[in-house]
């Protein structure tokens, strides 16, 4: 088998393919999940502990020899925390959902099967020697 045709076959089973497009999405679903804690949830957690934007937490180490300041910010990190978060949450629920309706609906037990004749003829023996 040659290289090209074993990469072929490798690359068209299901799995990556299915890997692909699922990464594909995931990185979409990043990027939706991040614009809406950068653009919708930050904003609104900043005015409620006190009207700033945690993107401009920073801590300043002074300047660098060209004199442009630098400065750790740990605001951005901070936002990266909770997109992180946030989409965690959100697949956690995706996936909790999609393994609810995979579930099949509890069944009840099934019923015990009839005794068999032994156990039958030895059930009336005990009754009769338990009368006397």
């Amino acid at each position: 088998m040659s290289l090209a045709s074993e990469f072929k076959e490798f690359a068209m089973k299901g799995n990556v393919v299915d890997l692909a497009v699922g990464v594909i999405v995931g990185a979409a679903f990043g990027k939706i999940v991040s614009t809406l804690v950068g653009n919708v949830v930050m904003p609104v957690l900043g005015k409620m502990v006190g009207g700033f934007n945690f993107t401009d937490l920073a801590l300043s180490l002074g300047n660098d020899p060209a004199g442009k300041p630098v400065a750790i910010t740990y605001g951005v990190f901070l936002q990266s925390i909770f997109d992180f978060v946030i989409i965690a949450l959100v697949l956690f629920m995706a996936i909790r959902g999609i393994n609810r309706l995979k579930k099949p609906a509890p069944q009840a037990p099934p019923p015990p099967p009839p005794p068999s004749r032994e156990e039958q003829l030895l059930t009336e023996i005990r009754d009769l020697l338990a009368r006397g």
